[in-house]
This record gives structure tokens, sequence and C-alpha cells, in this order.
């Protein structure tokens, strides 16, 4: 997800984030969540001036109601952001990556997520940087004044270490300079510093360019990199090449998650850690051995890969790939089995609902139950936590929880590393190696997509983390889907979603990110909650007490749906031989006997898809006893390609020679199946696409569309084209899909007329010509982006939903409704037809709440927002300023609040409480008038208190 999306609704007119990343604030043995943005500002000379802009969030930053803006740190000359490798950590690929960003008065240290993304921020803060020309004029930074944050204290000259570790030391030169190190000093330091592995210079605004090393991977020409082995002696095949550079990536996530040794590190990665409490026996020996074991000795078999965290600094800074690197990597893949091998790897799958509980037992029976020692793990949680606050934000002691009661339960006969976690709420994947493997995993990234109310809930939806082994491509995904036996179509929905949002991106950045059904291995576990249908609890329940899990499996609602290919289409799952996995009482192994009494159902599952994969065991866990649910997992034996290096080294020899035949002067050219594409009736959140196929010639080309003249993007808003660049190999083709989809931030204008269903995009070859396509057609004016003077105008009002039946609903405004029934309320209201309105609760709950959403004014008008916040406290005051608004927003407002109070009527059943309707509705009904500086948390806070006093007291 870009979260720069959400930093530019923050922003006011003349300033732009360039790029944003999730990083983790550390001082000490604390770390907050910090969302960064670089903000370039344009002065009226043309000139620009940089800041960092700093933002906490309690939740997924997915608008700019999701940040508060904590600090800012102008780009100035004394600005310095330098990578440092904090003392007794182990280090390997995929790893988080610790800079410390110092000025005169500040100095602040931060865990970025390894990776493409990380990569390419590195390179935009070193481009802002202003440089070190003493002739030239320090920016003044005059355009911050308008932004209020928590400004650095400047009694004293001395830097501020708010969080810098003792325990940290730099071992890469910095991005940016100090303010007094001149041109001379740094290229004195440029001389001293050893061009070995680790080591790289990134100076902001400097005039010339630096040259990047990569470690082991120097040559006359530059080094290149395809999808290639992870072993040492491949260096030697590369010495031909004379190519550009490019590297591989690793990890970016919600979350941060570092790599280290699960016995030396926590879950944060910031070294030992005692554990309180251990549950598992452990082998005196092996406790020993894991006390023992030298940092030199660790250290010895990580750097034993080619690409090892050394290498790390070097792989964010390199400069985008280059067009024949990339069709080297293109024939490298196709010609992969000439210089491959399989070797079987053996993989762990666990899954686990945990029901908000804390660990209280060893998992030792789950995890570590075979003889032999696995040497993937992949472990997924759901329900890590329970809570309302987990529920509306992220943050949740549970997560470090369960992490050390996972590392503490992995197999004793073997030393495991952590390459990721990831979590979204409750949904949490973990992902270990054993060590000796760890120097050959590459590429790591890790996404999460939400399924929940709004495509923002984190309640439900899916996780996951893909990776390299060897040379095979492998994506683990954890999945908790909607529940209730009825809605097995808005499970089938969450998966689709899942499926089409979760993308990862490559470390190539011409190319389109990867999808979850893109890769070689596909693992997917997790609560996929799909129940036995047709039978009542007793017939199942005697079934299972007969064993007769076949007759049982046959009313399996996963098994049809996935006969039916409604979902998993080309996954396996292996034969189920065990009990249902749900519904227990807590703590024992008897069956549900709550009011509910609900029937028991394989909820806990465990697919695959791919090649060379092999079942070796898919069982249930009853010995643990902490959930309503009980673990499950599977033990496969996975085929992995592995690289023959003289192999490798004679196609890699073969397709240099091809190449150096095939360039010449030929200047690309391309045809286009169509270049004029119409758009007809297009609604509301109501995606469209167009496709066509650019074919390719005789000559290797690039292509990309680009901006028009005075545009910063290619296209307009509501449309997307993917891929939007890549490259094409002589007499091939690429499928172009142009989606359009008007969202909130588009509608207003397109109801209003001032924009239309008009673009013309620009196709770019490098190295050859231009290529022209139309976009048009009709967009059809919403209520959504509507403003409610323009509704309540209309002729044909929209009549008012029914009531009765909404009111007794469980989990109102926390669950999605259906996409195809939001199409047709939304449907329903354009035309005025709300007689043939038929639809769920929840969808019709949603799409209530994306209606508010998208008021180009909101319910309580802009002018009266600080008034509010002043009067959260005092009821009497609140309601006078509601009785100031026009009249259209006032008669919204109480209606709003009088349906509220009538579902609170039955929060018994609905299980709704007036935190949970001041959480929501707060964020939707209050809004900053300035549409740029967000709320801090004590300002959300009041708007939540607001909207709370209408809620409790009387109209």
């Amino acid at each position: 997800m870009d979260q720069s999306v959400a930093i530019q609704e923050t922003l006011v007119e003349g300033e732009y984030c360039v790029i944003a990343v999730q990083g983790v604030l550390c001082k000490g043995d604390s770390r907050q969540s910090r969302l960064l943005g670089l903000v370039r500002y344009r002065l009226e000379n043309d000139a620009q001036e940089h800041a960092l802009f700093l933002y906490t969030h309690r939740r997924m930053a997915i608008t700019g109601d999701d940040v508060s803006l904590d600090q800012i740190v102008p780009l100035s000359k004394d600005f310095m952001l330098e990578e440092v490798s904090p003392d007794g950590e182990l280090y390997i690929l995929g790893s988080d990556v610790t800079v410390q960003l110092n000025t005169a008065e500040l100095k602040l240290v931060f865990q970025l997520p390894f990776g493409s993304h990380t990569r390419t921020f590195l390179q935009e803060v070193a481009r802002a940087c202003p440089g070190f020309d003493p002739e030239t004029r320090d920016p003044e930074f005059e355009w911050l004044s308008r932004h209020r944050c928590a400004e650095p204290h400047a009694e004293s000259p001395k830097p501020r270490e708010w969080n810098s570790d003792p325990g940290t030391r730099s071992g890469f030169p910095p991005i940016g300079g100090g303010r007094h190190q001149s041109r001379n000093a740094r290229r004195g330091l440029e001389d001293v510093l050893p061009r070995g592995p680790g080591y790289i210079l990134l100076w902001g605004g400097a005039a010339e360019e630096p040259e990047f090393l990569l470690a082991e991977e120097m040559y006359e020409g530059g080094p290149v990199r395809g999808r290639r082995p992870r072993a040492g002696r491949r260096d030697e095949a590369l010495e031909e090449a004379d190519w550009e550079m490019s590297a591989g990536g690793g990890s970016r996530e919600r979350d941060c998650a570092g790599v280290s040794n699960v016995d030396s590190s926590r879950p944060n990665g910031r070294g030992p850690d005692q554990p309180s409490g251990a549950r598992c026996p452990e082998k005196p020996e092996n406790s020993l051995t894991r006390q023992n074991k030298s940092k030199s000795d660790m250290s010895e078999k990580v750097r034993s890969a080619t690409v090892t965290v050394s290498d790390k600094a070097h792989i964010l800074s390199v400069q985008k790939f280059g067009l024949r690197d990339t069709i080297v990597k293109s024939h490298l893949v196709q010609k992969e089995e000439n210089y491959t091998y399989i070797q079987n790897f053996r993989f762990f799958v666990g899954t686990y609902n945990v029901n908000g509980q804390s660990p209280k037992e060893c998992l030792r029976p789950w995890l570590s139950h075979s003889a032999l020692a696995p040497d993937v793990y992949c472990v997924g949680f759901q329900e890590l936590d329970l809570s309302k606050e987990a529920f509306f934000f992220h943050d949740t002691p549970k997560e470090e929880e369960w992490f050390k009661a996972v590392s503490e339960s992995l197999h004793p006969d073997a030393k495991y590393a952590k390459v990721k976690f990831v979590r979204l709420v409750g949904i949490m994947l973990l992902l270990y190696v054993k060590q000796e493997h760890a120097a050959y995993i590459s590429e790591v990234e890790a996404e999460t997509v939400g399924t929940g109310i709004m495509g923002r809930m984190g309640n439900k939806g899916g996780v996951a983390i893909r990776f390299q082994l060897h040379n095979t491509s492998i994506c683990v995904v954890n999945s908790h889907l909607a529940a209730h036996t009825e809605e097995y179509e808005r499970r089938n929905q969450d998966y689709r979603d899942i499926c089409s949002r979760m993308q990862f991106p490559q470390v190539d950045p011409s190319q389109p990110p990867l999808t979850i059904n893109k890769h070689d291995v596909i693992l997917w576990l997790g609560d996929l909650n799909y129940r036995i249908e047709e039978l009542d609890v007793g017939k199942v329940k005697k079934l299972v007490e007969e064993k007769a899990f076949q007759t049982l499996y046959a009313h399996d609602q996963l098994k049809i749906q996935v006969a039916a290919r409604t979902i998993f289409d080309g996954f396996t799952e292996g034969e189920i031989t065990f009990q249902p996995t749900y519904k227990y009482d807590t703590g024992s192994d008897d069956w549900d006997t709550s009011e509910k009494c609900r029937a028991p159902a394989w909820c806990d599952r465990i697919l695959w898809k791919g090649k060379n994969i092999t079942q070796l065991s898919y069982q249930s866990h009853m010995a643990l006893k902490t959930s309503d649910h009980k673990p499950v997992s599977s033990v496969f034996d996975i085929g992995v390609r592995v690289v023959n290096e003289e192999l490798y080294r004679k196609t890699l020899e073969e397709i240099v020679r091809s190449l150096d035949k095939m360039e010449n002067a030929n200047i690309p050219s391309v045809t286009l199946s169509k270049r004029e594409f119409c758009f007809e009736n297009v609604k509301y959140m109501q995606l469209q696409t167009e496709s066509f196929t650019i074919h390719n010639s005789q000559v290797p080309c690039q292509f990309e569309f680009i901006n028009k003249p005075d545009e910063e993007s290619y296209c307009k808003q509501w449309l997307t084209a993917r891929p939007s660049k890549g490259f094409l190999l002589p007499d091939s083709h690429v499928e172009i899909e142009l989606e359009l989809f008007v969202n909130k931030s588009t509608a207003t204008k397109l109801n209003s007329g001032k924009d239309t269903i008009e673009d013309i995009l620009v196709l770019h070859l490098e190295r050859g010509k231009d290529y022209f396509l139309s976009v048009s057609g009709n967009y059809l004016p919403s209520c959504f982006g509507s403003p409610i003077h323009t509704l309540c105008y209309m002729r044909e009002p929209i009549l008012d939903l029914p009531l009765k039946t909404v009111s007794d609903l469980e989990d109102l405004f926390q669950q999605p409704g259906l996409r195809p029934e939001f199409d047709h309320i939304r449907d329903c209201l354009d035309t005025g037809m709300i007689d043939h309105l038929c639809a769920n609760n929840h969808s019709v709950a949603e799409a209530l709440l994306l209606f508010l959403e998208s008021l180009p004014e909101p319910v309580i008008c802009y002018s009266a927002y600080h008034s509010c916040l002043e009067c959260s406290g005092n009821y009497a005051a609140s309601k006078q300023i509601i009785l100031t608004l026009p009249s259209f927003h006032k008669n919204v407002f109480n209606y709003l609040m009088a349906f509220l109070q009538e579902l609170l009527k039955n929060s018994a059943n609905n299980h709704l409480d007036e935190n949970i309707l001041a959480s929501i509705f707060g964020s939707l009904l209050l809004r900053n008038p300035a549409r740029h500086q967000k709320l801090d948390m004590a300002e959300k806070k009041k708007a939540q208190e607001f909207i709370h006093q209408f809620l409790c007291g009387p109209l």
C-alpha cells in the first residue's frame, strides 16, 4: 500500500510527498511506529526545499485521518542520514535497516524494512539533500511554519539524543553532510574509507555521482544479477559482462520485522533477551550451545552468502535497473532448467486461532512433533488479540508473547533464524529457517490486506511473506476469512480480495508488482472459516464420534466451493483424517456448550499450489487447549531449484554473446492492438477495465507511460495502467490493463462536471518514439461524493432506509458488506428506486459509512470543526454548535444520532457500544477544515468525545 497518499492529504498546495516509508523509532528498548515522508516544496523561483515529515499512527495509514504529524526535520546543510549497525546483533539478508538521522539539534534512530521500497526512499533522500557548496545559501524553510507538530527543543547546542542507542555503531558513510563538513573533507573521507563489504557513499546534492560498490560483485564493467544462484563462485562468470548494475531486494511490510537468530534476539531485533518463565524443557547440551555460541562463529555462517548484510547498504542505494540487465535476467529465468537441479527442503506449516488468549502451554506438541527438524517454519496465528484497542489500532502486547512462545518451541535439534514476521491486527505470520539456510534466502517482502469494513479494519483479511529460497520463489499466505455458516459468499469475496490486492514490489522497479499467483510455490494457511452445511449439530457430532470424516467432508463448504472453482483454483489440500478443529470449550476437548452451541467444523486449513511438493503429514493437535480452536500443522517436502555453478556460468556466457550480436543501431518499435478506449456508464466505486496488447518487433525495448507537460502523473487520478512500465524481448508481447475507478477523491468533480472521463496517455519507448492513447467515457452522477445541500434540493429525494431489521444485528459496522450488494445499493440511491432495495444489513451499514466518507463537506461543516473540539467536554455548548449548522446538515446529524441511539438500545444483541460508534463516526463527521492538517491523538480523542456526548445524552 502506498502510504504517501495518506501523507499527501495532510499537505497544503505546493507541497508534495515524494515517497513514504514506514519505520520504527528506537529509543533504548522502546519501539514506536512512525511513518516517514519526504516532502518537497517548490519556491516561487522554481527552487526546491525538502523536509522529512514524521507521523504517528494508530492504525493502517490509508487516509490522512489515520496519521498525526509528530515532527518535521528540514533537509538543511547539517542534515545527515547514515546506516548504523547495532552491536551484538546478528544480521542476515532480509533484516531491517537501522539508520541514524543527525542534525545540529537532533539525533534519531530508525529501523526501516529491508527491501526495494526502502532503497528507493534512501535514494530520494540522497537526491534531496542540499549539498556542501559554501556559496549556496542555506534553505530557509519558511513554508514549514504553517504546520503544527512537536517542535524540537533548541535550548542546548548539543544534539538531543531522543533515541540514540549506545549499542549502535556506524558502519556506513552518511546521506547528506554536516554543516562543518566541507567538500574537501568529504573527498578525504572517500579516500580513507575502504571499498569493501558494507561501505557506501551517498552524498546528497554533490556535483559528482559517487560510485556504488557491491562487495564481491564489482568488475571492470559492473555486475549483473538475474534470478541467479546464491553462492560465491558464481561471481567469476560475470567478469565478461559489461552491464549496468542491479541488485536484489528484501522485504517491505507494514509492521517492523527484522531478521535475527531467535535464540539471541527479541521480536524487535534488539539483541539478547531472557525468556520469562520458559514453558518448554530444553536439552542441557543444546542450551549450553546456544549460550556459548560466539558472535563471530554465527556471523561466519551468515557471511558465506554472496549477498550478506554487509551488502545491504549497497542494495538499498543502487540506481534504476538498466534495460540490458533486465533482458539478461529474463533469459536466465527462461533457461533456468539448464543450470539448476532439484533439492528437497522440509517445510513445517502451522495455523492456530488463539481466540485472543495469551500462551499458557508449551507449543512443542504442535511445532516439534516430528522427529526430523524442519528446514523452514511458517507459523500463522489468527485472533491474536480480540480487544477493541487491537480492533481499531494495531498495537498489542500479545504479539511479543506469542513470538516468544513460538521461538521457545521450535525443534530442539536445530538452530533457527527469524527471517520475517508480519501482523495485521490479530493475523500474524512468522517465518524461520535453519541458520545454515539463511544465506540462501533473498528478496524477502511482506504485505497485508484488510478485508474488514471499508477495507480499513484488519479484523479479517490476510498477511503474506514472499521470499526466494535458492532459485525458487515461495509465497506464504495466512488469512482469516469472514465468519458464520451462511456467509460462504463473503468468505469467497475475502479470498478474491486478498488475491487481487496482495502485491509485492519487485527488485526491478520497471517490473509490475508480484501477485500471490506469480510464485513457484504457494502455501496458504489460516482460519478460513468454511463450515459444515446441510447437517444439524447433532448429526455432525455423531459422524465425528464415528470417525466418518469422509461422509462429513462431503458437506464441507470449502470442498464444495473449490470443486465449483469459485476459489483456490489450482490449489490442493491433503486428505483430512482428523476431527474438526472448531469449536471447543476453552481449556478442554469438549464441544461448544455455550448458548450458541456452534456446530463442529474444519475451519483451520492448509492448502498448497506448485510443483515438486509432497505432503508428509496433515493433522490437528488435540493436546493444546488454550483456545476454542485446535492448531493444525502440515509437513511438506518441497523441491527447490539449486544452481549448478558451472552450468550457470556457461549459460550466462551464452546469453552475453547472444546479446552482443543482437544489439545494434536498430530503433525499437512496437505495434498496439488498440489506441482508443471508451468507458461507458462509469459508476462510483465500480471498477471498469479495458486492455490492449503491445507487440514488440526485433529489438529489445523498454516502455513506460510518461507524464505530459506540466502534469505530475501520467494519467488522471481515476485511471491506472497495469503495468505502467516494463520491457519486451524480441517478438514478445505484453497485455496492458487500463483500470478506471472513481472513489471519494475523484467523485465530487465528476459529479459537478468540473472533470470528465477524458485523458490522453503517452506510451514512451526508450530510444524509440512515443505512442498516444485516447481515453474517453461518461460518468453517471451519484449521491456518493455529492454535497448534502445538493442532495436535499433534488426533486426526487432519497427515501429513508428501514431501521427495524438493523437494530439487533450482530457486529454491525464491524463486518464488511458484499461488493455486489453495495453496487445495488448505490444504484437504488442514484435512481430513487429504494423499493427495489434488497441487501444484507452489513452491506447497508458499510454503504452508509462510505457515503459519509464521500461527502465533500462533512455533516458537521468545516467551519464548526474547531468549536466542536473545544466543546467536547460540554454537552450543552456542543448542542448549541449543532444548532448553528445549516438546516440540511443539522437535520442529517440529528437523524444519524437518533439512528445510532436506537442501535445502542439493542447493544445486548448487536454487541455495539458507544465507544465503538464514537470512534467510527467521529472521524467521518468531524474532519479538519484545511484537509491537510490532520488530528493528533489528543484531537482525535476530542472528536470521539464530541460524538460520544450525543450517543449517550438526550438529543
